[in-house]
């Protein structure tokens, strides 16, 4: 998993490194030029760097000098003149180098922007000159962070520049993940540069976080995790059949589907079990999961609270989202999981979502939480680990029990539950995206074709995961 910081905390490590600052920042900028030259800043191309007074602006004028050396046309347009030690040598060498460095005007045709004008260092509004420079047709590479997006919470507030890339040093920051982050970042360029330390306040999740356990050759259909889903009342049976079939094709041996409509789903989905909800308590022993909501309504909560009290590791949902059911689940004494959208968050929680909200929360009840959103967000209590492989495509009616069978599967097969959460969000993601290449993402299409990402292929076969995974990453 890869660390994320808040803005001040690398601040701090920033400020804590001892090594040499001048050759840190000529590492920086080179890596700033190298994405410039990614995006076409070639010879001959017309290249503006608006470079803030701090060390931010130092990496764009470290960027251009290098730029000029390959045949870009290179002006630097400075908002004033460089204040830190390493910025006003950055700056010197620049000019040095025959580079024009400019007061920054209104914007001007360029085939290529570097904005280094704030970064991680850039909270508020912005100079009217800077906010006019956002607006620019041109691709634009930004240094740290986009200028006027909070380095810490990826909200706007004002103006941002929207990047093609964002060059960033070391650790990603709260802000490249969080809120408008992603959607202002473009792809993200994380450069080393030697400085260690940090608290981290998020992970991010990768494919080599996703695991899925192999079946052995003696595993029989009980053996292989067995799932129970709790749920599908009258007008929202489907939700239970997606989780059940999610469940089943993502490697789940047996799944049941325990259900006030049980004669309806066996129609809809006759390779799924089915069971009147009346009776399965005596049989709850038999199942490593249970999840329960998927398509449950209030009016049958009365003979589902028994369930949830006697499960040993239990999921909750959808509908099973109550104070109510998440009390008598953590009163029988079970593992519980909880899987809400922002607004069942708050039903639970009493509180408005966030990431120290959800890592409370956990703490607090003593269970694991997977907060579904891009980012989906999971903690057990502990630095909530970020899982970014999932896309608009899932924004549609259903996914979510989808994923819910996913991670209810991978639990019944052995996976701890926060793991299991991490490893069904990644590949709900990674399979939702698949999935939109070969036509409309539907719950019920993406509950059948999880089943290609359900297992590690042989390493003799071209890995469909991997290079799904890969393609995951790279959205970052």
């Amino acid at each position: 998993m890869r660390p994320i910081l808040t803005a001040e905390e690398y601040r701090r490590v920033d400020q804590a490194y001892t090594g040499d600052l001048d050759a840190a920042m000529d590492h920086a900028g080179l890596a700033v030029a190298l994405a410039a030259v990614r995006h076409g800043a070639g010879y001959g191309k017309r290249v503006i760097v608006l470079a803030g007074p701090g060390n931010n602006g130092g990496d764009g004028y470290v960027a251009a000098r290098y730029l000029a050396q390959r045949g870009a046309a290179v002006v630097v347009q400075a908002l004033t003149e460089p204040k830190t030690p390493h910025a006003i040598r950055a700056a010197r060498m620049t000019r040095a180098a025959g580079v024009p460095v400019v007061e920054i005007g209104s914007p001007v045709p360029a085939d290529l922007v570097i904005d280094a004008v704030f970064g991680g260092g850039g909270r508020g509004g912005l100079p009217a000159v800077v906010e006019a420079w956002t607006e620019t047709p041109a691709p634009v590479i930004a240094v740290d962070v986009p200028t006027g997006l909070d380095p810490d919470t990826g909200a706007l507030t004002g103006r941002a520049f929207s990047a093609v890339e964002t060059v960033t040093f070391q650790y990603l920051k709260t802000g490249h993940v969080m809120d408008a982050g992603p959607d202002f970042c473009g792809t993200i360029t994380v450069v080393d540069l030697g400085i260690e330390g940090g608290e981290p306040s998020l992970w991010l999740a990768d494919e080599e976080d996703a695991p899925r356990p192999p079946r052995s050759r003696q595993t029989h259909k009980w053996s292989a995790g067995s799932v129970l889903v709790i749920g599908g009342s009258t007008g929202m049976v489907g939700a239970a059949v997606f989780a059940g079939r999610s469940a089943l094709h993502f490697g789940a041996g047996s799944v049941v589907v325990a259900s006030s409509c049980s004669d309806v789903v066996g129609q809809i989905a006759p390779e799924l079990l089915t069971r009147p909800l009346a009776g399965v308590e005596d049989h709850l022993d038999r199942f490593d999961v249970v999840i329960a909501g998927p398509g449950l309504d209030e009016a049958d909560h009365l003979e589902v609270v028994p369930l949830v009290r006697k499960a040993e590791q239990v999921l909750l949902d959808a509908g099973a989202l109550t104070p109510e059911m998440l009390d008598a689940a953590l009163e029988g004494g079970a593992q519980v999981v909880v899987t809400p959208h922002r607004g069942e968050f708050k039903r639970i929680a009493g509180v408005d979502v966030g990431e120290y909200a959800v890592r409370a929360l956990a703490q607090e009840r003593k269970m694991t939480v997977l907060l579904k959103g891009n980012p989906t967000m999971i903690s057990d209590g502990t630095a909530p680990i970020l899982v970014r492989s999932g896309g608009p495509e899932l924004a549609t009616i259903g996914t979510g029990d989808v994923l819910s069978g996913m991670a209810g599967a991978l639990w019944a097969r052995g996976l701890d539950a926060r793991t299991a959460l991490v490893s069904a969000a990644y590949w709900h993601g990674i399979a939702g995206a698949d999935l939109a290449g070969r036509g409309t993402v539907t719950a019920d299409r993406l509950s059948v074709h999880v089943g290609r990402f359900a297992f590690l292929p042989p390493a003799s076969e071209a890995s469909v995961g991997g290079s799904a995974g890969g393609a995951g990453r790279g959205a970052l």
